[in-house]
């Protein structure tokens, strides 16, 4: 099981998510395209939220950056803690750049079971 962002970690998200098919997305979703920089003591890393897949690198189509650490990250973006995003935001934990309408289609589009099902296995395969 690759170590969470690693570049085994990411080929194992690319896999997952080819094997996923049609996520089914709710168009607030499927068109929305948001960059995460992970910032830890060795350094960034980039990666983003681009119809709905997590891709490696940043998207040319975000309009929008989050900045936070690894844990963070996974809390909010792979077990879907809402809890944990709102209190990471009051706290300092997330920061944003850019336009924050993005956060807000985030916040209440609803993701569809096909990519609940996909962000499950994607935890599951990650140490």
């Amino acid at each position: 099981m690759p170590a969470f962002l690693t570049d085994d970690w990411f080929t194992t998200v690319e896999k997952l998510t080819a094997d996923a098919g049609d996520l089914n997305l709710p168009p607030a979703l499927a068109g929305l395209a948001i960059n995460l920089v992970v910032v830890d003591a060795d350094g960034n890393t980039e990666l983003a939220l681009d119809g709905g897949k997590i891709v490696k690198g940043t998207s040319a189509n975000a309009k929008t950056t989050l900045n936070m650490d690894a844990d963070t990250l996974r809390k909010v973006f792979l077990e879907f803690d809402m809890a944990a995003a709102m209190q990471a935001f009051m706290t300092g934990k997330i920061k944003v750049q850019g336009d924050m309408s993005q956060l807000m289609a985030l916040q209440t589009a609803k993701p569809s079971q096909e990519q609940k099902d996909l962000f499950k296995k994607v935890l599951e395969h990650t140490a």
